[in-house]
């Protein structure tokens, strides 16, 4: 493997994940095959990473600057960010060294934003994050997401679903460019009251997070700082799942930790494909 990439591995049998026996070397080879399709949403986007050196029971660390000692071929995005009040040096994974060269950090989750680095402030995807509280789980989520899927449609928008790789689910849209941060938050807050005036068990604020039995529909991530897991990135979870991208008609038969790093490679095409072949406009 080492002659097939520019990366230096280390501590390749390293166990990360250790009620599975999953080691680094075995999480490089996921990312490996994953690549084909999971660059594609990678591209272009200034990527935030969750480490986990010594496994996903020990310390772990999000990360947003590029770490020291990154070799000189790693393409970074550097803008200044307000809320730490200094310039900082993001990844861009454009391609398989890169992935690799992140797999052996040990970054199991990778994190996009919802704009690429060619126009960071307007964004070109919208996103409504479904979230439960328990008791509720992800039959909750899914009834929720089917809500937000008829409502869409009925605007005449094509809403993407994948899970989150834990309890939640995420639905997005494609835009056309031209759009604010403001613009879809302020469209996915409106559209998350309106169905929460309508289900007592729907919640549109965070405020309302903690509260049991709920399903929170998460509008502030829709921002410039926001971001939601990159699909086909793994979760730092005992069962390894993964982030998957899927179509309406899997949801109603999902269960908890379907897809994982052991059968996700094994569907056949991606539901996500041509993702952005078509964008739309937000109605007015």
């Amino acid at each position: 493997m080492q002659g097939l990439t520019r990366v230096k591995f280390s501590n390749l049998d390293k166990i990360l994940y250790p009620e599975l026996r999953l080691s680094k070397a075995d999480i490089i080879e996921y990312y490996i095959k994953a690549a084909p399709k999971m660059l594609a949403y990678l591209k272009d986007r200034a990527l935030v990473r969750t480490r986990y050196p010594d496994g996903i029971h020990e310390e772990n660390f999000y990360e947003k600057d590029t770490p020291k000692g990154a070799p000189d071929w790693v393409k970074t995005f550097t803008k200044y960010s307000a809320s730490v009040e200094k310039e900082t040096s993001y990844v861009v994974c454009n391609d398989l060294d890169t992935l690799i060269w992140l797999a052996n950090l040990a970054a199991l989750e990778l994190h996009i934003p919802l704009s690429t680095v060619n126009a960071v402030e307007e964004p070109d995807l919208l996103l409504f994050d479904v979230d439960p509280e328990p008791p509720a789980g992800l039959s909750d989520s899914i009834r929720v997401s089917l809500m937000l899927r008829d409502y869409l449609d009925a605007l005449g928008l094509k809403p993407f679903v994948k899970t989150s790789g834990k309890k939640g689910l995420h639905i997005v849209v494609p835009l056309v460019s031209g759009y604010s941060f403001i613009d879809t938050s302020s469209f996915v807050h409106a559209l998350a009251i309106q169905l929460a005036s309508k289900d007592p068990h729907i919640v549109s604020e965070r405020s309302q997070t903690n509260i049991p039995g709920t399903v929170l529909i998460d509008y502030p991530q829709n921002s410039e700082r926001g971001t939601m897991i990159a699909p086909y990135s793994l979760r730092a979870i005992r069962e390894a799942t993964v982030s998957s991208t899927l179509a309406w008609d899997e949801l109603p038969n999902l269960r908890p930790y379907d897809w994982n790093i052991f059968n996700i490679l094994d569907r056949k095409g991606d539901p996500w494909k041509g993702l952005f072949e078509e964008r739309f406009k937000l109605p007015v």
